[in-house]
């Protein structure tokens, strides 16, 4: 018996040994080279991957899709450090050459070491909105390297820590990045097509609509829920491609992640499509989605309130619609060099009286229009109906000048008025809407009460 066990603690033991050995072996085989070895390992290996592709690369950037939309950039890698570079950030989608660097730190990075397009998100005087004053587009020109994954080369950005993969480019991509600035266009919506626009979801049983959106300087949409009792919203960065859109965060239906919607020119929409019926749809809608009662506040016999057009601040804000910006464009086209429209201000039961007024610089007088504010209870919209014109002083005729823009403010199928949910400018006033029950004209308002 002693024999026995004795030989089955041998055999243990002998066990032991071969496994510490292997384990011993694993170790010095995992850890064969120095840090720097293999860092210069890493190094190599990317570079080589960057020169690889025949094309070179793609990425689709979002550099903070909870604010922020995509911007498409191609690279073209060379030996020497050169690389060939060009982006839908605008209209110029222009080659352009500079250097870059293969650079070891923690981890190894490619760094793009003079200005070229990507450049452009991280430029600190460049920015969509005034709360990013300061930080530009929030964009990196340094990437690090975290590997392979399914031919793709997966980075993260060194400043937010956001991941970027670069997918194999092709000769398309190149000739076809022109596309993404004239689907650009279709997405912000022209002015043939309705103002208003719905985000359609479809998970195969239901459908749900929300209230959608989208900011063309930022380039980010929120779609809101018009379900009572269903609180879900999304809120998307965009970016462009030549057939459609592409969102980030993905929308999700019945647990499928929609990203790529593509873009049908016969009614403006855009759909991306899942599986077993499941899809989400962005179109256009002639009236809003959800009609608020938020004019009541401008009814004869309410308190004294205004709201004002600021120039300064609401030019190029996306409250305005492109009808909008173009009419007012007009006037200002139409003016001396020195004179502007600066002002556009509602003012509501001054006194018992109603006027718009228009104010300008380089010393042009003051223009008044007097008006009634008749509601329309079942259509939730107000009619600003003609009194009078006047300056300070005196009754004057309808200015030829504001013509255009006034007509649609007083058209008699009336305005939808609306508290919006957003801030404007890097000013705290609430924003309020005035738009056209008739046409895609809509003004955005500081509310000064």
């Amino acid at each position: 018996m002693k024999i026995k066990y004795l030989y089955k603690l041998l055999i243990v033991a002998f066990v032991a040994i071969q496994l510490v050995a292997c384990s011993n072996g694993d170790t010095e085989e995992k850890f064969d080279q120095t840090p720097t070895a293999r860092t210069n390992a890493q190094s190599k290996k990317l570079d080589e991957l960057l020169l690889a592709s025949e094309y070179g690369w793609k990425a689709v950037y979002f550099t903070d899709n909870t604010q922020l939309g995509g911007y498409t950039h191609l690279f073209k890698f060379s030996p020497g450090g050169k690389v060939t570079m060009a982006s839908d950030f605008d209209s110029d989608t222009k080659k352009y050459d500079s250097q870059y660097e293969i650079q070891l730190g923690s981890t190894v990075s490619v760094v793009f070491t003079t200005a070229n397009r990507i450049h452009l998100l991280s430029d600190s005087r460049s920015y969509p909105t005034e709360d990013l004053k300061g930080q530009g587009y929030l964009g990196d020109f340094q990437f690090l390297f975290y590997g392979e994954d399914k031919g793709d080369i997966i980075f993260r950005t060194n400043r937010k820590s956001i991941e970027l993969r670069f997918v194999k480019a092709t000769a398309a991509d190149w000739d076809n990045l022109p596309q993404n600035t004239i689907m650009e266009q279709n997405v912000i919506g022209a002015n043939t097509r309705p103002l208003f626009r719905l985000l359609e979801t479809n998970d195969g049983t239901t459908v749900r609509q929300f209230d959608f959106n989208f900011d063309d300087a930022t380039r980010f949409a929120t779609a809101d829920p018009i379900t009572a009792g269903f609180s879900e919203s999304y809120n998307v960065g965009v970016g462009y491609s030549a057939t459609g859109m592409i969102v980030s965060p993905a929308i999700v239906v019945k647990d499928q992640a929609l990203s790529e919607f593509v873009y049908n020119d016969a009614d403006g929409s855009f759909t991306a499509t899942g599986t077993n019926g499941v899809s989400a749809t962005i179109k256009y809608t002639t009236k809003p989605l959800v009609l608020t009662d938020d004019y009541k506040i401008i009814l004869d016999g309410q308190p004294a309130t205004a709201f004002g057009y600021i120039a300064q601040y609401l030019s190029n804000t996306a409250g305005n619609s492109l009808l909008c910006k173009t009419l007012l464009n007009e006037i200002n086209a139409s003016l001396p060099a020195a004179q502007k429209v600066n002002r556009v201000q509602f003012q509501f039961n001054d006194a018992g009286s109603t006027y718009i007024v228009y104010t300008f610089t380089g010393g042009k007088a003051t223009l008044y229009h007097n008006v009634e504010v008749v509601e329309d209870a079942v259509n939730k919209t107000i009619v600003l109906k003609h009194i009078s014109w006047q300056t300070a002083t005196a009754l004057i005729a309808e200015p030829v000048l504001l013509k255009k823009f006034d007509q649609e403010l007083t058209n008699p199928k009336g305005l939808y008025f609306k508290k919006e949910t957003y801030k404007l400018g890097g000013v705290p006033n609430n924003v309020y809407t005035f738009t056209s029950a008739a046409s895609n004209f809509r003004l955005a308002t500081y509310a000064f009460q």
